[in-house]
């Protein structure tokens, strides 16, 4: 039993922080559910969950008999999230703002908060595994259901952030987690999983960042990759490394964009073959069973959440620096995204895109 070790569940609503919920008081923890309000629009025309996610998970810690809590982070999710979001997108990257908000707030700022609350460590519905070695270094290891597995995301967190989270879920498939909530009649056991990000909940960023900033992309001009003039495009804020449809121009081909350069407010279209590469340079890096890499690694390494990982080099170039030499050249990537190692299951590290080649 592991009634001494008080444990802050991140409740989301949804049915994997719920059934994380009963997993952990059913292996006898001493736990408390709390939810971070991160988001309500300016705008209450656009939709969001916030309050009904809210609601829903107040009714599961009733339904676990345990205390449940409401961190109010609306201002520090917009200063620290939403910011970084929108300041990528107008500096001509594109930003994963999940990653971040694992960082900075789940695994940071809700950790924070759960431990001056009294909690020993927090646990969350993702879809990973900890484990800590033989030196005590904590390390972090795909999931069970592969098809679930959400260490792309998890990257970045550190040793502290990994030694004071539990992680529930990782040895259960999705099916197995629904089956469960079914069994214990959890509201949420047929909750649907949500896609979108949290705040931008219809995928029109752009519109987002006109909306809360009232920053308006300026047309210009598309260019080939010899820096002809080709077309006009809408704004550089419209489009994604790799993009192909809604350009709104016919070249009698596909094409996709290959660049987008701030300074000149032009986007490079190209050929698919075109925008393939096979070095990729990332920074902010984080590595998790050691301080730094020794000479030249070979790794697995994926340069998105969905991707399969491939075959890679990695050399560490600088103190913040790590270069990524692909065996085979890889589709589309963004300056802004992530970029994930791996050695078999377990996450080596990773970082942001800050070039490709």
């Amino acid at each position: 039993m592991n009634k001494n070790t008080k444990i802050s569940v991140a409740m989301s609503g949804g049915v994997d922080s719920g059934v994380a919920g009963l997993l952990l008081k059913n292996e006898g923890y001493d736990i408390v559910g709390a939810t971070m309000r991160l988001y309500i629009p300016n705008d209450s025309s656009v939709p969001c969950n916030t309050m009904q996610d809210i609601a829903d998970a107040k009714k599961i810690c009733e339904m676990l008999g345990i205390e449940h809590r409401v961190y109010e982070f609306e201002d520090l999710f917009y200063d620290r999230v939403i910011r970084d979001f929108t300041q990528t997108y107008i500096g001509g990257g594109t930003p994963n703002p999940c990653i971040v908000c694992n960082k900075l707030m789940k695994f940071g700022a809700f950790l924070d908060a759960s431990i001056s609350h009294g909690a020993d460590k927090i646990a969350t519905g993702h879809y990973a595994i900890i484990e800590k070695d033989s030196s005590g270094r904590y390390l972090l290891r795909k999931a069970k259901d592969k098809a679930k597995d959400q260490t792309y995301v998890l990257w970045s967190l550190d040793q502290f952030q990994l030694s004071h989270t539990l992680l529930p879920l990782g040895e259960y498939t999705k099916e197995e987690i629904r089956l469960i909530a079914e069994q214990n009649n959890l509201i949420n056991a047929h909750k649907s999983d949500s896609q979108d990000i949290c705040f931008v909940p219809d995928g029109d960023y752009a519109s987002f960042i006109k909306r809360e900033f009232g920053y308006t992309s300026e047309p210009g001009n598309y260019i080939d990759i010899d820096g002809n003039i080709i077309g006009k495009h809408k704004g550089i804020i419209h489009y994604t490394i790799g993009q192909r449809k809604g350009l709104g121009i016919s070249v009698g081909r596909h094409i996709f964009v290959k660049e987008k350069n701030v300074l000149n407010n032009t986007v490079t279209l190209a050929d698919e073959e075109h925008i393939f590469t096979r070095h990729v340079v990332i920074n902010n890096i984080n590595l998790i069973p050691f301080d730094g890499l020794d000479g030249k690694m070979r790794v697995e390494a994926k340069i998105r959440y969905s991707q399969k990982a491939c075959p890679a080099v990695a050399e560490q170039t600088a103190h913040d620096e790590i270069t990524l030499t692909f065996d085979e050249p890889q589709r589309a990537a963004a300056a802004g995204q992530s970029a994930v190692m791996y050695d078999d299951d377990y996450v080596m590290g990773g970082g942001i895109i800050k070039k490709a080649y």
